[in-house]
């Protein structure tokens, strides 16, 4: 398939976006990747998402498709001949796409929450509900993974391209706080996961070095508290 007729509108540093680049690179599909700014949004993408207005979009031969959970379903359904990202047992399927749900609607806001966190208590409050996170995270992928090296069992699937995406996020909030959050002593199956999830060839190359994220990061709390980055 012709690059030009699959488009990615993203931003790098986006864990949102790094999902979709994840998906197709594990089916092998050509792309091009068109970089967006945080200000002003292209017109493309207002024209391709008028209803959110954000990024990840894909198009595909003209056709938009938005949010990142469903660009990876539609990336697993359109392109079948690469290996199966979603699992094939109804019940396992319900089960990855109820933890996707719940990074999205609990546990990333908590991990963007370490940029609004101001003094002591408050970061410290928030490592701690992260803390949490994890090991419900680390109960998850033994339960998953049923032994395997990944959520979706000996390959990448639906579940870990979902959490895989914030683990650059992840490792600079460690460096950020001076805490180690993903720690071999309370949640060793995560980590050996997270290991083994940033080497594989479809994530190497779309990861982020969380040195060049906790600068991004800079950039995001100036501009959520009205200052110049310093």
């Amino acid at each position: 398939m012709a690059k030009s007729e699959v488009k990615l509108l993203g931003a790098w540093p986006s864990p949102f976006v790094m999902r979709a680049r994840i998906a197709l690179n594990i089916k092998a599909v050509e792309y091009e990747f068109l970089q967006e700014t945080l200000e002003p949004k292209s017109q493309l993408l207002l024209q391709s998402n008028p209803v959110y207005k954000k990024i990840p979009v894909l198009i595909h031969a003209d056709k938009p498709i938005c949010e990142s959970l469903v660009i990876v379903q539609y990336i697993d359904d359109v392109w079948t001949s690469g290996p199966s990202i979603l699992p094939s047992d109804p019940y396992d399927r319900a089960i990855h796409r109820f933890w996707a749900a719940y990074l999205d609607d609990k546990f990333f806001p908590t991990l963007r929450g370490i940029l609004a966190a101001q003094g002591e208590e408050a970061i410290k409050a928030v490592l701690e509900q992260l803390a949490e996170g994890l090991a419900l995270l680390e109960e998850a992928f033994g339960k998953c993974s049923k032994g395997k090296a990944f959520f979706g069992g000996d390959g990448i699937g639906f579940l870990d391209i979902a959490f895989g995406c914030f683990l650059g996020w992840l490792r600079a909030t460690e460096k950020m706080s001076g805490v180690t959050l993903l720690d071999g002593a309370k949640t060793p199956g995560l980590v050996k996961w997270a290991d083994r999830f940033c080497a594989d060839g479809a994530v190497k190359g779309v990861m982020p070095e969380p040195e060049k994220l906790l600068e991004f990061s800079k950039v995001l709390v100036a501009k959520m508290r009205g200052a110049p980055p310093k």
